[in-house]
This record gives structure tokens, sequence and C-alpha cells, in this order.
């Protein structure tokens, strides 16, 4: 069992002759393989590393009694934090459902035959692409009523859900033009291939065209998703209870320094923990789109 694990030297037995991998033992992965394989996932074992030495520290500090203050406090207002970045992402999801769909007609209707149809796209795609996030909820916040009537009674409009549709404008703007980029660039002969194939032109466009489109627009599209996720963080400015309210309310509770320096470090480690896996993918999908 002890030899299965000696490093042993594979090329000692030919003198001159350039040396080879180490390996771990018969069967086993050599050694470079195993710092190659390592050096490619550092980000990810110093990540693991750093939690198992928080979840080390925990029970040595609560079996001693020497918590830090500012832990303690942390410890209490974790679950809220959770609960609000749970508002977070809720309202991105609903964002980009709304926004995608809205950009995907938009995306449609640039290539209407009707030149009107076309320029009215095109100076929406303009206005809300290149308009700043936080003007848009505040517009949505302000422009829409706090309570809409309907049969004799008041039902609520909540300010969640204007933040939704103020990310979803520039959501679907931004969508409209990956979709239009993403069905210009299919080349022309593939159309042609297909019409003398006898397909017609929706027939084309759903089996010829339409799936090339998905492929190309999944990468700019999770990566979309994860800056409107970032831009939820602007909810708490128009009243939303969300993670960037909690915190806000966790340290004026507290009123200490050092609390509040950390309650905003876990902040940007939970949005960096939900963006980084997406924005990750993302580059994985455009490697893998360059190689196709």
């Amino acid at each position: 069992m002890v030899n299965k694990f000696v490093i042993r030297f594979a090329n000692d037995i030919t003198p001159g002759s350039a040396p080879r991998a180490w390996s771990v033992g018969p069967g086993l992965p050599s050694l470079p393989s195993l710092l190659a394989h390592a050096k490619r996932h550092a980000r990810w074992i110093a990540a693991l590393a750093a939690l198992l030495a928080l979840g080390l520290l925990l029970p040595y500090w609560s079996a001693t009694g020497t918590t830090p203050v500012a832990f303690a406090h942390l410890w209490k207002w974790f679950p809220a934090l959770l609960s609000g970045l749970w508002v977070n992402v809720g309202i991105s999801l609903l964002a980009m459902a709304l926004g995608t769909v809205a950009g995907l007609l938009l995306g449609a209707l640039s290539f209407s035959r009707w030149r009107a149809t076309r320029t009215a796209v095109r100076w929406y795609v303009q206005v809300f692409r290149n308009a700043p996030t936080l003007v848009l909820i505040y517009f949505t916040t302000y422009v829409f009523p706090f309570e809409i009537r309907l049969f004799g009674g008041g039902v609520p409009f909540p300010d969640w859900v204007k933040v939704v549709l103020g990310l979803a404008l520039p959501t679907s703007a931004i969508v409209a033009e990956i979709f239009r980029g993403a069905i210009q660039s299919i080349p022309s002969a593939q159309w042609e291939a297909a019409q003398s194939l006898g397909l017609r032109r929706s027939q084309i466009f759903r089996r010829v065209v339409l799936p090339q489109c998905l492929r190309r627009m999944l990468a700019p599209w999770m990566n979309l998703y994860a800056s409107i996720t970032m831009s939820t963080s602007l909810a708490s400015l128009v009243g939303v209870h969300d993670v960037v309210d909690t915190a806000q309310i966790a340290s004026n509770t507290v009123a200490r320094t050092d609390f509040t320096v950390l309650i905003y470090l876990v902040l940007l480690a939970l949005f960096f923990a939900y963006c980084y896996p997406i924005a990750h993918a993302t580059r994985g999908l455009e490697r893998r789109h360059e190689r196709y």
C-alpha cells in the first residue's frame, strides 16, 4: 500500500535520456499532471481552504468563548442577509425573463420589411441601452403608480415590481441587439442553400438559423444576467428590502465600525459567490464557441 503512493522517477534507468514525468504509482496520474490540475483549480482550492479554515475557527471560538464581537453579530444577521440575497436573485431572474421575451420580439421586429417599425425599434434600443440603470429604476419607480384602482378597490404596486421593470428595459434593448447580431452572423449561403432545398423562410429560420443563434447568444446572455444581478443592488435605493438594505439596517443597529466593514465584506463575497460561476461558465462557452 505504501509502495503504491511512493513517488518514483520513471526514467532513472535510462542515463542520458530526457527525464520523463514523475508518477505517483502504477495507474495513477503523474506529478506534473497533478500540479497542472491543481494550478488550474487554484482559485477553487484557495476558496475551499478559506471556508475550511473558517469552519474550524467557528467551533473553536464557540468552545472557548473567544468569538470576536463582530463575528458574533454577523452570525445573528447572516440568515437575514441570505433572505435578502434571494430577493436580489428573484428580481434579476424576473427582469431577465421579461427582458429576454421583449428583446427577442424587438430583435425580430428589427428585420421587419416596414421602415417605420425598424426605426422605432432602433430608437428604443438606443435609448434604453444607453440610459443609466439607476435613472431607469427611478423612472419606473415614479412613473408607475403606487396603487392600481381595480373594481372599486386598490391593488398595491410593489416597489420590487417597479425595479423589475426598470431592469427589464435595458435588458430588452441589449437582448434585441444580441439577437440581431446573432442572426446577422449566420452566413447568407446557409439561407441560399436551404432555399435551394425547397424550405420556406419560416422553416429556414426555425430549423437552420434559430438553433445556431441560440448557441451564439448563450454566452453574452449569461454575461448580461451577471451584470443585471449586480445591478439589483440599486433596488435598496427605492425602498426594496434586499440584501443591501438588510446590511444597512444591520450596520445601523449594531453601530460598530468593525462589524460594518465585516458585513459589507460578506456582501461582496455573497455577490461574488453567485456571479463568479456565471462569469466562469460564460468564458467557457465563449472558448467553446471559438473552437466551432
